[in-house]
């Protein structure tokens, strides 16, 4: 089927039949059936879907003002809550590593997938997971099922236990990489917020070096996000500063 703004131009077409048998259709074709829209200016101006469907009128970052309820909760519930259980940080490095290439609603509507298939984010459990394991993984329409980035949680899970048998916790470890605190960013918009910072390239390399996977600067400063080592609320959303006060 061609699409275009103007007529088809087909000597074959009879358009005196087409007026004869349609006009009833176009004359209501042309008619303006829009419904009157008695919001005000400033109503107007923000997403319509918030009117439709969203009785919060709180101002959110606006990569979490969407329509899916799911996104939502994240962004207003878990995103820049500084976590510090290590099953928790556990199981954001998989997910993080999982999103490459996708998008992170993706990811979250298979949580739960993840949660199943990876033994609760337990990262003992997991680092006991053999070939059998692996093609069980990849056969799993729960998650994403990619050979690299299945071995890569694999991995991940045995590098936590490395890290424990060198006396230092994942927790402690990645907290080390921003003081034990976190950074409090104050971005105006999502353009004033960065891909990766030197932070977090630190924090990929040592990553890398002890053999965990799919722990590119990107990944790891998407993980600080996530887990809350830098608060990256924009400055206007309500969590800005409630995300300070959880932590």
């Amino acid at each position: 089927m061609a699409l275009g703004n103007g007529p088809v131009n087909d000597p074959a077409i009879d358009t005196r039949g087409l007026r004869k048998a349609y006009g009833p259709v176009l004359a209501l074709a042309s008619l303006d059936l829009r419904v009157p829209d008695d919001r005000s200016a400033e109503a107007r101006s923000e997403p319509y879907h918030r009117h439709m469907t969203d009785p919060d009128p709180r101002p959110r970052c606006a990569w979490g003002d969407q329509p899916d309820e799911l996104y939502r909760a994240y962004h207003d519930l878990e995103w820049g809550v500084p976590v510090r259980d290590e099953r928790h940080l556990f199981e954001l490095l998989i997910l993080e590593g999982a999103q490459a290439g996708l998008s992170w609603s993706t990811i979250l509507h298979k949580r739960d997938g993840y949660r199943r298939a990876f033994a609760g984010f337990d990262p003992d459990a997991v680092a006991r997971f053999g070939p059998a394991d692996i093609d069980r993984l990849l056969a799993d329409v729960g998650i994403v099922r990619n050979r690299a980035k299945v071995a890569a949680a694999v991995d991940n899970a045995r590098g936590v236990l490395a890290l424990r048998e060198a006396g230092i916790t994942l927790v402690d470890h990645l907290w080390s990489f921003v003081g034990g605190s976190p950074i409090v960013n104050r971005p105006g918009s999502t353009g004033d917020i960065p891909a990766k910072t030197d932070v977090s390239k630190a924090m990929s390399r040592d990553l890398r070096q002890r053999g965990f996977g799919f722990v590119g600067p990107m990944i790891c400063y998407a993980l600080m996000q996530s887990a809350g080592l830098v608060n990256d609320h924009e400055l206007a959303c309500f969590r800005w500063a409630e995300v300070q006060r959880e932590g």
